[in-house]
């Protein structure tokens, strides 16, 4: 008897896997970011792939290239450091082929990711993100740790696998090209193993050679600071070393952008445009309106990637709190900076009241009293005491030996009345932390919460005033609403 077999089971529209539903993802043109940009910019949305990145591509090629190799058969287990995407894509098609994971992730990343990874069925092991590469402790080296010591292991390696460019060359490229109709001019994407750049460049370039290839890279990243290298909080971008995957002679222009702007042309195109993606995302999208903006042309068309969704990120760039506390975001319209504090706070105490060193103590606690204060820097003899609005005598930066705090007199008072007569420079603690003037007061706030009473605002060497948390109280409540 024949078999009867469902329609709705063979229909063309009907994936197999999870697998076969990568790629193809859209391209959408930008309207309200780019306003007053003639260039016109459209965004390919990779974080509409399944696993919700553009690493999903690499992940079931990488695994099927290493099977075609006998690399990895059926029961082995598969390592890869990774800062959260190229794990998922590999977890994912991990999961249909049946194969295990361990993941090792640098401790900057967002707790979402690790809990993702986690809801693959995989192991996650965090390494600390600011050590060097060589460092038995990098994310790189555990994970080449492990596929050592675990049985039947098997690392893709992303970094050095050319699978990695030759899936964008073979997918992502054409996808472009045929979407744009052949009009793209510019593309700008994030550079991190460099392989999605590389593929996308290739393949462009031989279909259009006067295409221009723009790599957007975060601050700190070797491939546009490669004698200052530090740490940055963008995930999934930039590098401390140059990967097999990345050929740089592809790339025609780099754009350097922070983290602070990373992360706000993030939170912008998903509060205008209503996409939401990552730090990453941001990166290039800054870059890509640059690009537009340099441009200035109508007729060009300028295509950046948008490498994954926001939400692995929602506990970090679109939590105001986590931005406010790593500078990013400032609760004024208008930055509010140390030496506007200063110059707005009310009353009659000079700007600076200080003590100098052979003063005695009772000295100081009189200068306390009369200006209604609880703490003074300690500066050097022959400065001049008190500095204003009125009083231009400068106090130099140079000059400031320490300080004391009412708190720490009475403790003193309390256990040798005799100290009334001793110096200051015997009794005093070291300096007040020093800022300058423009330092934005979103930055001094965790110096005054951290337990330092006051800080030292300096413009030109020269000591501006003294602020305290009651001064920044005062500042907030003041300009609350504005």
């Amino acid at each position: 008897m024949a078999t009867t077999v469902s329609p709705a089971t063979t229909h063309d529209s009907i994936r197999p896997t999870i697998i076969e539903a990568l790629g193809n993802t859209p391209l959408v043109r930008l309207t309200n970011v780019t306003k007053g940009i003639r260039t016109p910019v459209v965004a390919k949305l990779e974080m509409l792939n399944p696993g919700g990145s553009v690493k999903d591509r690499i992940g079931i090629r990488m695994i099927e290239e290493a099977e075609r190799k006998g690399w990895l058969r059926p029961g082995r287990t598969i390592v890869e450091p990774t800062s959260g995407n190229t794990g998922v894509g590999l977890a994912m098609a991990a999961a249909v082929k049946g194969y295990s994971c361990i993941f090792v992730m640098p401790d900057k990343v967002a707790p979402e990711k690790v809990a993702l990874l986690r809801a693959y069925g995989a192991q996650v092991v965090t390494t600390p993100t600011a050590v060097e590469r060589d460092s038995p402790e990098s994310y790189y080296s555990v994970a080449d740790r492990l596929t050592r010591e675990v049985p039947n292991a098997f690392q893709p390696n992303q970094y050095f696998n050319p699978m990695n460019p030759r899936t964008h060359y073979e997918t992502t490229g054409p996808e472009i090209w045929e979407q744009t109709g052949g009009a793209v001019t510019h593309f700008v994407a994030g550079v991190g193993t460099g392989g999605t750049i590389s593929g996308v460049a290739k393949y462009l370039k031989e279909r259009k050679p006067g295409v221009e290839i723009i790599g957007a890279d975060p601050e700190g990243s070797i491939y546009t600071q490669p004698e200052n290298m530090h740490t940055y909080k963008v995930e999934g971008v930039g590098e401390d070393f140059w990967p097999g995957t990345f050929d740089p002679t592809l790339v025609d222009a780099w754009i350097k952008v922070s983290d602070k702007d990373s992360f706000l042309a993030a939170r912008s195109l998903t509060r205008e445009e209503g996409i939401l993606i990552g730090g990453s995302g941001g990166l290039a999208v800054h870059a890509a309106l640059e690009t537009a903006r340099r441009a200035d042309d109508p007729e060009a068309l300028v295509v950046v990637l948008l490498p994954d969704s926001g939400r692995g990120y929602l506990s970090k760039i679109y939590n105001d709190d986590w931005m406010r506390e790593n500078g990013f975001l400032s609760r004024f319209a208008q930055p509010a900076r140390a030496g506007a504090v200063i110059a707005e706070r009310s009353g009659e105490t000079p700007r600076v009241v200080a003590v100098g060193c052979d003063q005695t103590v009772a000295d100081a606690i009189e200068l306390l009293r009369q200006h209604d204060i609880s703490q003074l820097p300690v500066v050097r003899t022959g400065t001049p005491l008190a500095s204003d609005n009125g009083d231009p005598a400068r106090i130099e930066v140079q000059s400031v030996a320490g300080s004391i705090q009412e708190r720490g007199l009475l403790d003193q008072l309390f256990r040798n009345p005799e100290v009334l007569s001793a110096k200051v420079s015997a009794i005093m603690d070291g300096p007040f932390p020093l800022v300058d003037a423009n330092e934005e007061v979103e930055r001094v706030v965790p110096m005054l919460a951290s337990g330092a009473p006051a800080v030292l605002v300096q413009r030109d060497g020269a000591i501006l005033g003294v602020l305290t948390r009651a001064d920044v109280l005062e500042f907030v409540a003041h300009h609350r609403g504005r």
